[in-house]
Protein backbone atom coordinates (compact mmCIF):
# COMPACT_ATOMS: atom_id res chain seq x y z
CA UNK A 1 0.00 0.00 0.00
CA UNK A 2 1.22 3.34 -1.01
CA UNK A 3 1.93 6.06 1.43
CA UNK A 4 -0.24 9.02 1.41
CA UNK A 5 2.15 12.17 1.09
CA UNK A 6 0.04 14.47 2.36
CA UNK A 7 1.50 17.34 -0.38
CA UNK A 8 1.22 21.01 0.62
CA UNK A 9 -1.26 22.10 -1.30
CA UNK A 10 -3.56 19.23 -0.35
CA UNK A 11 -3.10 21.37 3.26
CA UNK A 12 -5.19 23.89 4.42
CA UNK A 13 -4.23 27.68 4.17
CA UNK A 14 -2.25 29.11 6.88
CA UNK A 15 -3.51 28.43 10.10
CA UNK A 16 -4.50 31.45 12.78
CA UNK A 17 -4.23 29.85 16.34
CA UNK A 18 -4.52 31.82 19.53
CA UNK A 19 -4.72 30.01 23.30
CA UNK A 20 -5.98 32.58 26.54
CA UNK A 21 -5.97 31.13 29.98
CA UNK A 22 -9.35 30.07 31.51
CA UNK A 23 -10.40 30.80 35.05
CA UNK A 24 -13.43 28.11 34.61
CA UNK A 25 -14.41 26.59 31.41
CA UNK A 26 -18.19 27.88 31.87
CA UNK A 27 -20.38 30.02 34.79
CA UNK A 28 -20.27 27.16 37.64
CA UNK A 29 -18.56 24.59 35.82
CA UNK A 30 -15.46 22.84 36.94
CA UNK A 31 -12.27 22.70 34.60
CA UNK A 32 -11.53 19.18 35.44
CA UNK A 33 -15.13 18.04 34.02
CA UNK A 34 -13.46 18.74 30.50
CA UNK A 35 -15.78 15.67 29.04
CA UNK A 36 -18.72 17.70 29.44
CA UNK A 37 -17.53 20.11 26.88
CA UNK A 38 -17.71 17.77 23.71
CA UNK A 39 -20.27 16.60 21.31
CA UNK A 40 -22.24 13.18 21.41
CA UNK A 41 -19.97 12.32 18.55
CA UNK A 42 -16.96 13.32 16.45
CA UNK A 43 -15.34 14.41 19.65
CA UNK A 44 -11.65 14.50 20.58
CA UNK A 45 -10.18 13.41 23.93
CA UNK A 46 -6.93 12.33 25.93
CA UNK A 47 -7.97 13.04 29.51
CA UNK A 48 -6.03 11.51 32.65
CA UNK A 49 -7.26 12.00 36.46
CA UNK A 50 -9.19 15.30 35.07
CA UNK A 51 -6.19 16.65 32.81
CA UNK A 52 -6.07 16.79 29.75
CA UNK A 53 -6.95 17.72 26.37
CA UNK A 54 -10.55 17.76 24.30
CA UNK A 55 -11.21 19.15 20.91
CA UNK A 56 -14.17 19.32 18.57
CA UNK A 57 -14.20 20.48 14.90
CA UNK A 58 -11.73 20.28 11.82
CA UNK A 59 -9.98 22.83 11.48
CA UNK A 60 -7.37 20.38 9.25
CA UNK A 61 -7.39 16.78 8.33
CA UNK A 62 -4.16 14.41 7.39
CA UNK A 63 -5.11 10.95 6.31
CA UNK A 64 -2.09 9.22 5.50
CA UNK A 65 -1.60 5.27 4.92
CA UNK A 66 1.32 2.77 4.30
CA UNK A 67 4.43 1.84 5.98
CA UNK A 68 5.69 5.25 6.31
CA UNK A 69 2.49 7.04 7.68
CA UNK A 70 4.02 8.29 10.91
CA UNK A 71 6.96 9.89 8.79
CA UNK A 72 3.84 11.43 6.53
CA UNK A 73 2.23 12.46 9.15
CA UNK A 74 5.14 13.84 10.94
CA UNK A 75 6.07 16.03 7.28
CA UNK A 76 2.63 17.71 7.10
CA UNK A 77 2.56 18.49 11.09
CA UNK A 78 6.22 20.09 10.63
CA UNK A 79 4.44 22.03 7.53
CA UNK A 80 1.62 23.18 8.99
CA UNK A 81 2.83 24.41 12.23
CA UNK A 82 5.66 26.52 10.41
CA UNK A 83 3.40 28.38 8.27
CA UNK A 84 0.71 28.64 11.23
CA UNK A 85 0.07 32.24 12.85
CA UNK A 86 0.36 31.41 16.89
CA UNK A 87 -0.50 33.79 20.00
CA UNK A 88 -0.20 31.47 22.71
CA UNK A 89 -0.39 33.40 25.87
CA UNK A 90 -0.23 29.84 28.30
CA UNK A 91 2.68 28.27 27.39
CA UNK A 92 1.91 25.09 28.49
CA UNK A 93 2.23 21.40 27.35
CA UNK A 94 -0.56 21.04 25.26
CA UNK A 95 -1.47 24.55 24.03
CA UNK A 96 -0.63 26.64 21.19
CA UNK A 97 -1.37 24.13 17.71
CA UNK A 98 -2.25 20.57 18.95
CA UNK A 99 -3.40 17.64 16.48
CA UNK A 100 -4.97 14.73 17.76
CA UNK A 101 -3.91 10.82 16.07
CA UNK A 102 -4.52 7.80 15.24
CA UNK A 103 -2.64 4.79 13.44
CA UNK A 104 -3.29 1.43 12.34
CA UNK A 105 -1.69 -1.51 14.41
CA UNK A 106 -0.46 -2.97 10.42
CA UNK A 107 1.16 -0.75 7.60
CA UNK A 108 -1.16 -2.97 5.49
CA UNK A 109 -4.16 -1.83 7.20
CA UNK A 110 -6.68 0.19 4.87
CA UNK A 111 -6.96 2.24 8.36
CA UNK A 112 -3.53 3.85 7.86
CA UNK A 113 -3.57 6.96 10.08
CA UNK A 114 -5.02 10.23 10.58
CA UNK A 115 -3.86 13.47 12.87
CA UNK A 116 -6.91 15.71 13.09
CA UNK A 117 -6.34 19.33 14.51
CA UNK A 118 -9.54 20.65 15.97
CA UNK A 119 -11.05 24.00 15.85
CA UNK A 120 -11.37 24.21 19.60
CA UNK A 121 -9.45 22.41 22.03
CA UNK A 122 -9.47 22.90 25.95
CA UNK A 123 -7.42 22.07 27.86
CA UNK A 124 -6.24 21.46 32.16
CA UNK A 125 -2.71 20.74 33.32
CA UNK A 126 -2.39 21.13 37.43
CA UNK A 127 -5.02 23.78 38.26
CA UNK A 128 -4.66 25.67 34.98
CA UNK A 129 -7.12 25.75 32.24
CA UNK A 130 -7.15 27.24 28.69
CA UNK A 131 -8.89 27.36 25.60
CA UNK A 132 -7.40 27.08 21.96
CA UNK A 133 -9.06 28.37 19.03
CA UNK A 134 -7.78 27.17 15.51
CA UNK A 135 -9.17 28.14 11.47
CA UNK A 136 -7.34 30.39 9.01
CA UNK A 137 -8.81 33.91 10.92
CA UNK A 138 -9.20 34.98 14.34
CA UNK A 139 -11.84 33.88 16.25
CA UNK A 140 -12.77 34.90 19.73
CA UNK A 141 -12.80 32.42 22.17
CA UNK A 142 -16.17 30.20 22.05
CA UNK A 143 -18.92 30.57 25.24
CA UNK A 144 -18.31 27.03 26.64
CA UNK A 145 -21.05 25.13 28.05
CA UNK A 146 -21.11 21.56 29.54
CA UNK A 147 -23.86 18.82 28.04
CA UNK A 148 -25.08 22.18 25.79
CA UNK A 149 -26.97 18.47 24.61
CA UNK A 150 -28.20 15.85 26.98
CA UNK A 151 -26.32 12.82 27.55
CA UNK A 152 -28.26 9.58 25.98
CA UNK A 153 -27.88 6.39 27.66
CA UNK A 154 -27.46 3.49 24.90
CA UNK A 155 -30.31 1.76 26.42
CA UNK A 156 -30.21 -1.88 25.82
CA UNK A 157 -27.21 -3.33 24.24
CA UNK A 158 -26.71 -6.90 22.28
CA UNK A 159 -23.26 -8.80 22.00
CA UNK A 160 -22.51 -10.62 19.03
CA UNK A 161 -19.11 -13.03 18.10
CA UNK A 162 -17.28 -10.86 15.66
CA UNK A 163 -14.27 -12.40 13.17
CA UNK A 164 -14.61 -15.45 15.14
CA UNK A 165 -16.46 -17.04 18.06
CA UNK A 166 -15.05 -18.08 21.06
CA UNK A 167 -14.05 -21.44 20.41
CA UNK A 168 -12.77 -20.50 17.14
CA UNK A 169 -10.74 -18.09 19.11
CA UNK A 170 -9.44 -20.71 21.66
CA UNK A 171 -8.07 -22.82 18.23
CA UNK A 172 -6.16 -19.76 17.04
CA UNK A 173 -4.76 -19.50 20.47
CA UNK A 174 -3.68 -23.42 20.01
CA UNK A 175 -1.76 -22.73 17.01
CA UNK A 176 -0.24 -19.93 18.13
CA UNK A 177 0.87 -21.72 21.34
CA UNK A 178 2.03 -24.52 18.28
CA UNK A 179 4.02 -21.66 16.53
CA UNK A 180 6.02 -20.93 19.38
CA UNK A 181 7.04 -24.50 20.13
CA UNK A 182 7.92 -24.74 16.52
CA UNK A 183 10.64 -22.34 17.01
CA UNK A 184 8.86 -19.40 14.61
CA UNK A 185 8.29 -16.80 17.53
CA UNK A 186 9.11 -16.37 21.27
CA UNK A 187 5.32 -14.86 21.62
CA UNK A 188 2.86 -13.31 19.66
CA UNK A 189 -0.09 -10.98 20.99
CA UNK A 190 -3.55 -12.71 19.35
CA UNK A 191 -6.64 -10.07 19.59
CA UNK A 192 -10.29 -10.69 19.97
CA UNK A 193 -13.19 -8.35 18.55
CA UNK A 194 -16.89 -8.92 19.61
CA UNK A 195 -19.70 -6.77 18.05
CA UNK A 196 -22.11 -4.66 19.99
CA UNK A 197 -25.33 -3.20 19.13
CA UNK A 198 -26.86 -0.68 21.29
CA UNK A 199 -30.75 0.31 21.15
CA UNK A 200 -29.59 3.63 20.88
CA UNK A 201 -27.27 5.99 18.33
CA UNK A 202 -24.15 5.85 21.02
CA UNK A 203 -23.37 8.94 22.70
CA UNK A 204 -19.62 8.68 22.78
CA UNK A 205 -19.83 10.88 26.32
CA UNK A 206 -21.36 8.84 28.19
CA UNK A 207 -19.06 5.47 27.57
CA UNK A 208 -16.00 8.24 27.80
CA UNK A 209 -17.10 9.13 31.08
CA UNK A 210 -18.10 6.07 32.77
CA UNK A 211 -14.48 4.78 31.16
CA UNK A 212 -12.76 7.95 32.87
CA UNK A 213 -14.77 7.53 36.54
CA UNK A 214 -13.89 3.63 36.27
CA UNK A 215 -10.73 4.11 35.08
CA UNK A 216 -8.96 7.16 36.38
CA UNK A 217 -5.29 5.47 35.93
CA UNK A 218 -5.47 5.48 32.50
CA UNK A 219 -5.69 7.60 29.49
CA UNK A 220 -9.31 7.93 28.34
CA UNK A 221 -9.14 8.92 24.76
CA UNK A 222 -11.51 9.15 21.50
CA UNK A 223 -9.97 10.08 18.14
CA UNK A 224 -11.59 9.74 14.38
CA UNK A 225 -14.11 6.90 16.31
CA UNK A 226 -12.03 4.80 18.30
CA UNK A 227 -12.42 5.38 22.07
CA UNK A 228 -11.25 3.91 25.36
CA UNK A 229 -9.06 4.02 27.99
CA UNK A 230 -5.74 2.67 27.83
CA UNK A 231 -3.25 1.75 30.70
CA UNK A 232 -0.09 1.27 28.36
CA UNK A 233 1.95 4.52 27.52
CA UNK A 234 3.88 4.12 24.34
CA UNK A 235 5.45 7.18 25.15
CA UNK A 236 5.57 10.54 26.54
CA UNK A 237 7.80 13.06 25.19
CA UNK A 238 8.07 16.61 26.96
CA UNK A 239 10.68 19.36 26.95
CA UNK A 240 13.79 16.75 26.29
CA UNK A 241 12.57 13.72 28.53
CA UNK A 242 10.67 10.17 27.39
CA UNK A 243 8.73 7.93 29.49
CA UNK A 244 7.14 4.66 28.38
CA UNK A 245 5.01 2.75 30.28
CA UNK A 246 5.17 -0.95 29.45
CA UNK A 247 2.23 -3.62 30.10
CA UNK A 248 2.74 -7.36 29.92
CA UNK A 249 1.72 -10.08 32.45
CA UNK A 250 -2.00 -9.85 33.00
CA UNK A 251 -4.10 -11.57 35.95
CA UNK A 252 -8.18 -11.18 36.65
CA UNK A 253 -9.15 -9.60 39.77
CA UNK A 254 -11.79 -11.21 41.86
CA UNK A 255 -13.29 -8.62 43.54
CA UNK A 256 -12.15 -9.59 46.78
CA UNK A 257 -9.20 -7.85 48.08
CA UNK A 258 -7.68 -9.88 50.16
CA UNK A 259 -7.41 -12.43 47.19
CA UNK A 260 -6.47 -10.04 45.36
CA UNK A 261 -3.64 -9.14 47.09
CA UNK A 262 -2.61 -12.67 46.87
CA UNK A 263 -3.22 -13.23 43.17
CA UNK A 264 -0.78 -9.61 42.60
CA UNK A 265 1.85 -12.25 44.39
CA UNK A 266 1.42 -15.04 42.40
CA UNK A 267 1.50 -12.47 39.27
CA UNK A 268 4.83 -11.09 40.35
CA UNK A 269 6.14 -14.19 41.11
CA UNK A 270 5.01 -16.62 37.49
CA UNK A 271 7.72 -17.57 35.41
CA UNK A 272 5.13 -17.20 32.19
CA UNK A 273 4.27 -13.83 32.87
CA UNK A 274 7.47 -12.51 34.09
CA UNK A 275 9.04 -14.11 31.00
CA UNK A 276 6.48 -11.98 28.38
CA UNK A 277 7.14 -9.24 30.44
CA UNK A 278 10.97 -8.91 29.79
CA UNK A 279 10.57 -9.34 26.32
CA UNK A 280 7.93 -6.43 25.82
CA UNK A 281 10.64 -4.31 28.08
CA UNK A 282 13.12 -5.03 26.30
CA UNK A 283 11.79 -3.85 22.66
CA UNK A 284 11.11 -0.69 23.99
CA UNK A 285 14.12 -0.08 25.54
CA UNK A 286 15.97 -1.43 22.28
CA UNK A 287 14.07 0.71 20.56
CA UNK A 288 14.50 4.20 22.33
CA UNK A 289 18.03 3.66 22.40
CA UNK A 290 19.34 5.42 19.44
CA UNK A 291 17.14 8.43 20.62
CA UNK A 292 18.67 9.14 24.25
CA UNK A 293 21.92 9.74 25.96
CA UNK A 294 20.68 7.82 28.87
CA UNK A 295 17.78 5.82 29.81
CA UNK A 296 16.55 4.31 33.25
CA UNK A 297 15.27 0.86 32.86
CA UNK A 298 13.73 -1.44 36.09
CA UNK A 299 15.22 -4.36 36.60
CA UNK A 300 11.90 -5.41 38.22
CA UNK A 301 8.35 -4.73 37.62
CA UNK A 302 5.30 -3.19 39.54
CA UNK A 303 1.94 -4.55 39.96
CA UNK A 304 -0.69 -2.11 38.43
CA UNK A 305 -3.84 -2.54 39.65
CA UNK A 306 -6.91 -1.64 37.45
CA UNK A 307 -10.86 -2.43 38.43
CA UNK A 308 -10.85 -5.39 36.37
CA UNK A 309 -7.08 -6.93 36.50
CA UNK A 310 -3.60 -6.75 37.60
CA UNK A 311 -0.67 -5.91 35.21
CA UNK A 312 3.03 -6.17 35.70
CA UNK A 313 4.77 -2.98 34.48
CA UNK A 314 7.65 -0.95 33.92
CA UNK A 315 8.63 2.21 33.92
CA UNK A 316 11.16 3.24 31.47
CA UNK A 317 12.52 6.90 31.22
CA UNK A 318 15.58 8.54 28.75
CA UNK A 319 16.97 11.51 28.20
CA UNK A 320 16.50 12.76 24.74
CA UNK A 321 19.63 13.41 22.70
CA UNK A 322 20.03 17.16 21.63
CA UNK A 323 18.59 16.10 17.86
CA UNK A 324 15.66 14.09 19.02
CA UNK A 325 13.11 13.25 17.06
CA UNK A 326 9.41 14.36 17.24
CA UNK A 327 7.36 12.10 19.34
CA UNK A 328 5.65 10.65 16.18
CA UNK A 329 9.38 9.39 14.82
CA UNK A 330 9.60 7.88 18.62
CA UNK A 331 6.00 6.54 18.19
CA UNK A 332 7.12 4.98 14.63
CA UNK A 333 10.12 3.74 16.32
CA UNK A 334 8.44 1.92 19.05
CA UNK A 335 5.46 1.07 17.38
CA UNK A 336 4.96 -2.34 17.58
CA UNK A 337 6.04 -3.08 20.60
CA UNK A 338 5.94 -6.81 22.28
CA UNK A 339 3.58 -5.77 24.43
CA UNK A 340 0.81 -5.70 21.42
CA UNK A 341 3.04 -7.59 18.82
CA UNK A 342 5.43 -10.37 19.94
CA UNK A 343 8.78 -10.98 19.54
CA UNK A 344 10.36 -11.03 17.05
CA UNK A 345 9.03 -8.53 15.28
CA UNK A 346 8.24 -8.82 11.78
CA UNK A 347 7.67 -13.02 12.71
CA UNK A 348 5.00 -12.29 15.30
CA UNK A 349 3.48 -9.87 13.13
CA UNK A 350 3.20 -12.25 9.99
CA UNK A 351 1.48 -14.67 12.14
CA UNK A 352 -1.00 -12.06 13.50
CA UNK A 353 -1.92 -11.96 9.85
CA UNK A 354 -1.96 -15.22 9.41
CA UNK A 355 -3.77 -16.36 12.52
CA UNK A 356 -6.42 -13.62 12.76
CA UNK A 357 -8.31 -13.22 9.35
CA UNK A 358 -8.81 -9.82 9.99
CA UNK A 359 -8.03 -6.48 9.89
CA UNK A 360 -7.31 -5.02 12.92
CA UNK A 361 -7.67 -1.16 12.40
CA UNK A 362 -6.54 1.04 14.77
CA UNK A 363 -6.70 -1.61 17.71
CA UNK A 364 -3.76 -1.86 19.47
CA UNK A 365 -2.15 1.19 17.63
CA UNK A 366 -0.85 4.82 18.76
CA UNK A 367 -3.25 6.58 19.45
CA UNK A 368 -2.92 10.48 21.07
CA UNK A 369 -1.74 13.85 20.79
CA UNK A 370 1.24 16.02 20.01
CA UNK A 371 2.31 19.66 19.83
CA UNK A 372 3.92 22.71 17.80
CA UNK A 373 7.42 21.10 18.97
CA UNK A 374 6.90 17.93 18.28
CA UNK A 375 6.28 16.76 22.04
CA UNK A 376 2.63 14.67 23.17
CA UNK A 377 1.29 11.77 24.15
CA UNK A 378 0.55 8.44 22.37
CA UNK A 379 -0.72 5.14 24.29
CA UNK A 380 -1.53 2.21 22.84
CA UNK A 381 -5.23 1.95 21.37
CA UNK A 382 -6.10 -1.02 24.17
CA UNK A 383 -9.52 -1.71 25.73
CA UNK A 384 -10.95 -0.05 22.85
CA UNK A 385 -13.88 0.03 20.48
CA UNK A 386 -14.41 1.15 17.29
CA UNK A 387 -17.47 3.07 16.89
CA UNK A 388 -19.32 2.44 13.23
CA UNK A 389 -19.56 5.88 10.68
CA UNK A 390 -22.70 4.08 8.66
CA UNK A 391 -23.83 2.76 11.64
CA UNK A 392 -24.35 4.70 14.95
CA UNK A 393 -25.75 1.73 16.66
CA UNK A 394 -23.04 -0.50 16.24
CA UNK A 395 -19.51 -0.66 18.11
CA UNK A 396 -17.20 -3.50 17.99
CA UNK A 397 -15.12 -4.08 20.90
CA UNK A 398 -11.76 -5.44 21.32
CA UNK A 399 -9.35 -7.35 23.36
CA UNK A 400 -6.08 -8.97 22.88
CA UNK A 401 -3.62 -11.59 24.72
CA UNK A 402 -0.17 -12.26 24.84
CA UNK A 403 0.58 -15.91 23.81
CA UNK A 404 3.71 -18.01 24.61
CA UNK A 405 4.65 -21.41 24.71
CA UNK A 406 2.70 -21.89 28.41
CA UNK A 407 0.08 -20.53 27.29
CA UNK A 408 -3.58 -22.13 28.09
CA UNK A 409 -5.93 -21.23 25.05
CA UNK A 410 -8.89 -21.64 27.98
CA UNK A 411 -6.87 -19.37 30.28
CA UNK A 412 -6.36 -16.87 27.51
CA UNK A 413 -9.81 -16.77 26.52
CA UNK A 414 -10.70 -15.45 30.17
CA UNK A 415 -8.20 -13.18 30.19
CA UNK A 416 -9.79 -11.84 27.29
CA UNK A 417 -13.09 -11.60 28.72
CA UNK A 418 -11.73 -9.64 31.25
CA UNK A 419 -9.92 -7.20 29.28
CA UNK A 420 -13.19 -6.76 27.29
CA UNK A 421 -14.45 -5.51 30.68
CA UNK A 422 -13.68 -1.98 30.19
CA UNK A 423 -15.14 -1.13 27.05
CA UNK A 424 -18.52 -3.28 28.35
CA UNK A 425 -18.72 -1.34 31.40
CA UNK A 426 -18.73 1.72 29.37
CA UNK A 427 -21.78 0.63 27.41
CA UNK A 428 -23.33 -0.16 30.73
CA UNK A 429 -23.31 -3.60 30.18
CA UNK A 430 -21.93 -4.41 33.18
CA UNK A 431 -21.98 -2.49 36.81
Amino acid sequence: MSTSPAPSDALPAPLVVRTVALDTLAAGHDPAELLGLLPARGGLAWVRRGDGLVGWGEAARVPVTGPDRFAAADRAWRELVAHAVVRDEVGLPGTGPVAFGTFAFDSRSAAGGVLIVPSVLVGRRDGRAWVTTIGTTLTAPPVLTADLDPVVAPGRVQLGDGAMDAASWERVVARGVQAIRDGRVDKVVLARDVVARTEQPLDSRWALRRLADRYESCWTFAVDDLIGATPELLLRAERGLVTSRVLAGTIRRTGDDDADIARAGILAHSSKDLEEHEYAVRSVAQALAPFCTSANVPDVPFVLSLPNVLHLASDITGVLAADHRSSLALAAALHPTAAVCGTPTEAARELIQELEQMDRGRYAGPVGWLGADGDGEWGIGLRSAQLDAADPHRVRLFAGCGVLAASSPAAELAESQAKLEPMKYALGLTH
